[in-house]
C-alpha cells in the first residue's frame, strides 16, 4: 500500500518481540508501525544536528553510534528515503557496518524537547558525503525517561583532525565511572536471522536518574521501566543476545561505545531501582573510547516526570 492510500497498512511485531510481550505480560495499546515516513517524521529528522545509529560490524555484533552535521545535513526526497550528509567517525565501530545492503537503525530524538522517531532499514548508497538509506520500519516513541539538554555546537577545525580512540577489552574504571553517573543511553539490537523479514536492527534510548545503571565489575545491571510495551530490544535480545551500547559525557562530548551478551531476568524479585519491571544485565566484552567526537557542549535542563519516580541501585 502506498503512503498516498487513505488507509494504512501497519507492521506486525516480530516473533521474539511477540514472545517478549508475553514475558512482560502485556503488549501495546496500539502498534503503529508504517512501511514508510508520514511528513511530520520526514520532516522532524532533518530539524536536527545529530542522529544516533545502529549498524553491525564485520562480526555481526550490534554497534551503538552517532552521527552529526549541521541542521538539514538529513533529508528525505520521498517517505521511503532518507539522505544522511555525514560519514562514522575515524576508529568508530559501527563504520563498517554503514555500507551498501547492510540493515541499519535510526533514532531521531530532539534532547530539548523530548520528542523522538525512529526509522530502520537498509543503506542504499554510500559516497564521500555520506549514505542513503531505504526505510522499511517508522514509528514514533512516547518522551518517557528522556532528560532534556540543550546543545551548542563546538567549532569544528578545518581538515581532518586526529581522533583519539581508546580500546579496551570488559570495563575500564573511566568507563565505570561515567556509566555510574549516566542518565542516559542508547542500545542497538538486532533480530535473529529466523525472523526475517519483520526483523532487522532496532536503535533505542534508556533513561533513568543519576546511578540508575549498575556496574558490577565487567557487568551492568540496567532496570526496564514501563514503557510503550513494543518490546522492540528485548525482543532482540531474546533472539540474539549480543547488544552493543552508546554513553555519552555531555560535557566533554566523549563517546564510550561497548558490545556485550545480555540475559533478561523477566521477573527480579523486587531486585534493581524503584519502578523495575524487568531487568537486564550486560556483560561486557569490548569497548571504544572516542574523545571530542561528539561536537557539542550541552546545558542540562530537568529530568522526564517519569525519570522522578524511579529509582537508583
Amino acid at each position: 500500500m502506498s503512503p498516498q492510500d487513505g488507509a494504512t497498512a501497519y507492521l506486525a511485531f516480530h516473533r521474539d518481540e511477540l514472545a517478549a510481550q508475553a514475558l512482560g505480560g502485556a503488549g501495546p495499546i496500539s502498534a503503529r508501525m508504517r512501511p514508510f515516513m508520514p511528513d511530520q517524521h520526514r520532516e522532524f529528522f532533518a530539524l536536527l544536528p545529530y542522529l544516533f545509529v545502529a549498524a553491525t560490524d564485520d562480526r555481526g555484533w550490534p554497534a551503538a553510534s552517532v552521527l552529526s552535521g549541521a541542521p538539514g545535513f538529513v533529508q528525505s526526497p520521498d517517505p521511503v528515503t532518507l539522505r544522511i550528509d555525514s560519514l562514522a567517525g575515524a576508529g568508530d565501530p559501527a563504520a563498517s557496518g554503514l555500507a551498501i545492503g547492510r540493515d541499519v537503525a535510526l533514532l531521531s530524538l530532539d534532547l530539548t524537547t523530548r520528542r523522538r522517531n525512529r526509522a530502520n532499514g537498509q543503506v542504499t548508497a554510500v559516497d564521500a558525503r555520506g549514505l542513503a538509506v531505504h526505510v522499511a520500519q517508522s514509528f514514533g516513541n512516547c518522551a518517557q525517561y528522556i532528560q532534556t539538554r540543550r546543545p551548542v555546537a563546538m567549532a569544528r577545525t578545518p581538515g581532518p583532525a586526529p581522533m583519539i580512540v581508546e580500546r579496551f577489552d570488559g570495563l575500564d574504571e573511566a568507563a565505570r565511572t561515567l556509566i555510574a553517573a549516566a542518565d542516559t543511553f542508547f542500545v542497538a539490537s538486532r533480530s535473529r536471522p529466523e525472523v526475517e523479514r519483520d526483523g532487522g536492527l532496532d536503535m533505542s534510548h534508556r533513561g533513568g536518574r543519576p546511578g540508575f545503571v549498575g556496574v558490577h565489575d565487567n557487568t551492568l545491571a540496567i532496570p526496564d521501566f514501563r514503557g510503550n510495551r513494543f518490546y522492540n530490544t528485548l525482543g532482540n535480545l531474546l533472539g540474539d543476545p549480543r547488544a552493543g551500547l552508546l554513553f555519552i559525557d555531555f560535557t566533554t562530548g566523549e563517546l564510550l561505545q561497548l558490545q556485550g551478551r545480555a540475559e533478561i531476568e523477566w521477573t527480579p524479585g523486587g531486585a534493581g531501582p524503584e519502578g523495575t519491571e524487568r531487568l537486564w544485565r550486560v556483560k561486557v566484552e569490548r569497548g571504544w573510547r572516542r574523545r571530542g567526537a561528539f561536537p557539542f557542549v550541552w546545558t542540562f535542563g530537568d529530568y522526564a516526570p517519569t525519570t522522578l519516580k524511579t529509582g537508583v541501585w
